[in-house]
């Protein structure tokens, strides 16, 4: 089976083009939210960062000023009393920091600090600047995590619980063996966060959005999608009911526009076939009279074979009449639809041949359709006819070809030529080997079982089989649940 980018139904077309839409703007519009976001919060966490950096230089000219003997009293009484935007300590050296790695939005703020810190204090040391976690953090030289501090030292100025944010810690040497600590959070603690554009709330919310769009879509192509399928069956149905039904004229305007347009022409063709029909039976009815008037008017002359040229040419002129009513009448044949065992079908067809010599063999299969009775097994029996006049010995073979039943009847006759096989089915046409072996045929039988087979959503095939004699595949929709 060769592979479709498209699906068969207009539904899922639909819905396909639907959630490639919606998709593909979410996605867009996510892109652009996120550049904007990320730009804001970048543009925010700098002007942040150089506000703290400038607080950070104005401690540090304080502490560095102070004498070192009241830096710890000093430290103390902030610690007690608060006051003060960081968390401050004294070390005898410079403590190890973990910092956030692998996050560009925090290596561009640790540089900003540290370029705005140099820049203020141009005249003290470099200043060592990190962002890290609060998990791990240590606080001084003897390796204090700040998770072990106590609550009132931090509470204002770190946020540890329930939800860590990251802390901006700078360290700079004021002397030999005196390291200043400061440690605070951003103005907007969880700046790293809101730069990421797919948050749980965001991705929710696409997700809702696109489900609502999915099932109204489903739901307003449904209503689109179900006239058409009633327009399809209906057309299907054209042809093979008693009566056919005429479709609602129901939804959009267009769709109700359609629906009308299709039930005046099926009841415009339905007229067709019935005027038709009357049309062969008076004309056969009319011609019976006069040429039975001329077989009598022949029967006084007096010239023998004058009056057998008259006959014969009488008696043509006589089949093409019936053979043109039949055709109407095989092809018209009014039946119920029921379900018909195409097994039993064909078994009793071949019980009775046209010859009563030829050899037949059947392999049945249990298969089942709905259908005309009667109309398939005038279909059928044409063309098992056909093949036991072209061989006297047939292959009838009944299986299963995907959803459709398939009926191969062979013959071992001399097989049809490639010009013959595509004008087999027109009327009137006679092959040489079926005229010698009945010459009151009259050429329709082909046309009348394909005709038939049609209007059942079937399907005649014909081919020249590799080992001699002709092929007939009669193809017809099966019922899935076969009784047997």
């Amino acid at each position: 089976m060769r592979w479709r980018p498209w699906p068969d139904r207009l539904l899922a077309r639909i819905v396909l083009v639907m959630v490639l839409g919606v998709i593909s703007a979410q996605l867009v519009g996510t892109f652009l939210l996120a550049r904007q976001l990320r730009d804001n919060v970048r543009t925010e966490a700098l002007t942040a960062g150089r506000y703290l950096a400038v607080n950070a230089a104005g401690s540090i000219r304080f502490f560095r000023d102070l004498p070192p003997a009241y830096r710890p009293i000093l430290i103390e009484q902030l610690r007690t009393m608060g006051g003060t935007r960081f968390f401050i300590n004294f070390n005898r050296a410079r403590v190890p920091v973990s910092a956030i790695a692998g996050n560009n939005l925090a290596d561009a703020v640790v540089t900003e600090v540290r370029n705005e810190l140099l820049r203020t204090l141009a005249t003290a040391g470099p200043a060592e600047v990190s962002l890290a976690w609060p998990e791990g953090l240590r606080v001084s030289d003897d390796g204090r995590l700040v998770t072990e501090l106590p609550e009132s030292w931090v509470e204002a100025t770190l946020l540890i619980r329930p939800r860590p944010a990251p802390i901006l810690v700078i360290q700079t040497e004021f002397e030999k063996d005196h390291w200043l600590y400061l440690a605070a959070t951003m103005p907007d603690p969880y700046f790293l966060d809101n730069a990421n554009p797919l948050t749980l709330d965001r991705v929710a919310l696409q997700l809702v959005t696109l489900f609502t769009v999915l099932l109204l879509a489903v739901w307003m192509v449904r209503g689109l999608v179900q006239p058409i399928d009633r327009i399809a069956a209906a057309a299907n149905a054209f042809g093979s009911a008693v009566a056919p039904e005429p479709i609602p004229e129901t939804g959009t305007a267009e769709l109700r526009r359609t629906a009308r347009a299709f039930n005046a022409m099926q009841a415009r063709i339905q007229g067709y076939l019935l005027d038709r029909e009357r049309l062969f039976i008076g004309i056969s009815h009319s011609l019976k009279t006069p040429i039975m008037r001329l077989k009598l008017r022949t029967e006084l002359l007096d010239d023998e074979a004058m009056r057998n040229e008259f006959h014969e040419d009488l008696d043509d002129l006589d089949v093409m009449v019936k053979s043109a009513l039949q055709s109407v009448r095989d092809t018209d044949i009014h039946e119920n639809l029921v379900v018909v065992r195409l097994d039993s079908l064909l078994a009793r067809l071949v019980e009775r041949p046209i010859h009563p010599n030829a050899a037949i063999a059947y392999q049945p299969l249990a298969i089942s359709i709905q259908g005309k009775p009667l109309a398939l097994q005038r279909a059928l029996g044409n063309l098992l006819d056909n093949a036991v006049l072209y061989g006297d010995r047939v292959q009838v073979r009944l299986g299963r070809l995907g959803s459709m039943a398939l009926v191969e009847i062979r013959d071992f006759g001399p097989g049809l030529s490639e010009a013959a096989v595509s004008a087999a089915f027109e009327p009137h046409v006679r092959l040489a080997n079926g005229q010698e072996r009945n010459r009151g045929g009259s050429g329709l039988g082909l046309g009348i079982s394909r005709n038939i087979v049609q209007a059942h959503g079937g399907e005649i095939r014909l081919h020249n089989h590799a080992g001699g004699g002709l092929v007939v595949s009669v193809l017809l929709p099966a019922l899935p649940d076969d009784t047997a």
